[in-house]
């Protein structure tokens, strides 16, 4: 099976957690399939929540029909991707960054200055692989491939640029039996490990889809671990070094 494979990395990168915003935002310990899917939408050109919001309730695209999901996660959200952090325990430092946004309404508070204060993840670094089996995973493989993109890509927010290097296509072997590391995030459900010889273990609810009413996150335990895979509940593939699980 073939598949785009390419390395995404960044200074800094923010990918904040909706459930917590009264002192501090937090941020999720990796790069999850909807954020990897805004940033594909981006490098594509498709449009996102603004567009989404000007065609369900005015502006220029008022009576075209409600629009379910942004336009990038309508077209993308059928892609099957694997993330393989380059650290393998799964773990980056994180570090809590202070700063003012003066720009008058952010805050009710005397002089209109809201302190913000963000936690960034420092240096992350990832190996992304996606499924080449439609027409817009073909076409984002050409764009990538061919360093091209019509919006910056970023890494949570617009702060943090993303840089994507050493794209390719390459053919991922399908992994017959268990009995294997699995070196990409994998969803809980997707495999039963041997935990009896285990030196770590990551284990993180992260987004793994937008719901249909709100486009809001619906989360899955999601695992990284060096404990071998008794059992395959999804298959895995195989790719040099890697044993990746798509979702």
């Amino acid at each position: 099976m073939d598949a785009l494979k390419f390395c995404l990395r960044g200074k800094y990168a923010f990918f904040k957690v909706p459930d917590v915003n009264t002192f501090l935002y937090f941020t999720y310990g990796n790069i999850h399939k909807p954020a990897l899917l805004g940033m594909f939408g981006a490098i594509l050109g498709y449009g996102g929540y603004q567009r989404q919001w000007e065609r369900n309730y005015g502006g220029r695209e008022k009576g075209r029909g409600q629009a379910v999901f942004p336009e990038y996660y309508e077209k993308l959200k059928d892609l099957s991707i694997s993330i393989v952090p380059s650290n393998p325990k799964g773990y980056w430092t994180k570090k809590v960054q202070t700063y003012n946004n003066s720009v008058g309404y952010a805050s009710q508070e005397k002089g209109g200055n809201l302190v913000v204060k963000e936690q960034w993840l420092e240096d992350p670094e990832w190996t992304i692989y996606v499924k080449l089996d439609s027409e817009e995973s073909c076409r984002l493989a050409e764009f990538i491939c061919g360093k091209k993109s019509i919006y910056m890509p970023y890494l949570g927010k617009n702060d943090h640029f993303a840089d994507i290097y050493d794209p390719k296509c390459v053919s991922v072997e399908l992994q017959e039996d268990g009995g294997v590391a699995i070196n990409s995030l994998t969803p809980a459900s997707a495999v039963e490990f041997d935990w009896m010889e285990c030196s770590h273990k990551y284990e993180e609810y992260l987004p793994i889809r937008l719901d249909a009413r709100w486009n809001q996150y619906e989360k899955e335990a999601f695992l990284l671990t060096d404990a071998l895979a008794e059992s395959l509940n999804s298959p895995a593939y195989q790719d040099g070094d890697h044993t990746i699980v798509f979702y």
